[in-house]
């Protein structure tokens, strides 16, 4: 499918679009998982249009946020081997990703939880394709970008917020009644589901799998296995009192945990056309002109966002979620 480096991979995806993401949801061979990441995700290319430019931003001028990364780096997959060896290989290498970053996109800059991206991507690539595929993932050069996630006033997570919880009324319609009565929101429990993509505190073999989907369909993936994680705990969410059901969010069961149990149920919850409409309501509620979900690196620069829907949670940036990972 892919052909030598890569050589043949848009001509099968042009030829049979439908086969490639069966076998991606099937999950892609680890041995190919970095190569096959960077071309579903469009990096690979900015990695040939911008040669050099990766070594320039280390060598350019220092970053404002440095004391940031350095405070956060060991609190990054602190139980992973290749993260584990203060100032080690793995380390370093993060550092290096995550200021590069903050230098280049100074209006993100570095916010906590973007280390558990770049440090998923450097487990299967060098720094600098890490880096591409950081860029990629942020600025929407496959998909909807998901810079907004980590930009001032979280903009993207609050629309996040207000459209999954509208799902979990209209798919769980006796969970979202028991989560309304017990004073339940989204930001109480899925920030870290949108924040690092399910790396943090979900197991590798299960958040390796999403991130396949992720780079190749988008953040959908991460609604649907949000969904499908409240359906299969479902019978037992709706009999927890308050302090049970923050506890049961937060540490869902392990057998639900397998990638052969959660994500079939994940696929067949169908809900990019509901996506889209909740978003156009959440962008017309407060007046906001919706963003183009698939952008460029080419495109002109968007206005500032406008106030979010609500304070869901007193967010700040940097450093602004309290991450317990395992």
């Amino acid at each position: 499918m892919i052909g030598d480096g890569g050589a043949d991979w848009k001509a099968y995806l042009r030829r049979k679009p439908q086969v490639v993401k069966r076998r991606i949801r099937q999950g892609i061979p680890n041995c190919l998982r970095g190569l096959v990441w960077q071309l579903i995700s469009g990096s690979r290319n900015l990695v040939l249009l911008n040669q050099g430019v990766y070594e320039k931003l280390h060598s350019l001028e220092c970053s404002s946020s440095e004391f940031e990364i350095m405070r956060d780096i060991s609190r990054t997959f602190p139980s992973h081997v290749f993260y584990q060896q203060m100032h080690g290989p793995g380390q370093r290498s993060l550092y290096n990703v995550l200021r590069a970053y903050s230098i280049y996109d100074r209006k993100v800059g570095y916010v906590q939880g973007m280390g558990f991206l770049a440090g998923v991507l450097l487990l299967y690539m060098s720094e600098e394709d890490a880096f591409w595929l950081l860029v990629a993932l942020l600025k929407g050069v496959a998909h909807a970008p998901m810079e907004g996630l980590y930009l001032a006033g979280l903009p993207l997570l609050q629309q996040s917020f207000f459209q999954f919880e509208r799902l979990v009324h209209e798919r769980l319609p006796k969970l979202g009644s028991h989560f309304d009565q017990e004073a339940i929101y989204p930001s109480m429990y899925a920030s870290q589901w949108f924040i690092t993509a399910f790396s943090c505190s979900f197991p590798f073999s299960l958040s390796l799998r999403i991130w396949d989907v992720l780079l190749f369909e988008g953040i959908t993936i991460i609604f649907k296995v949000g969904l499908a994680l409240l359906k299969y705990c479902h019978n037992d969410l709706v009999q927890l009192p308050f302090e049970k059901l923050v506890y049961a969010l937060r540490n869902f069961p392990e057998d639900v945990m397998r990638p052969k149990i959660l994500l079939p149920v994940a696929y067949s919850i169908k809900i990019s056309t509901r996506l889209e409409e909740l978003r156009h309501e959440y962008c017309s509620t407060k007046n906001m002109q919706p963003q183009v979900q698939h952008s460029s690196l080419n495109t002109k620069e968007r206005g500032p966002v406008k106030r979010p829907f609500k304070k869901l949670v007193n967010f700040k940036r940097p450093g602004f979620l309290k991450l317990r990972c395992s």
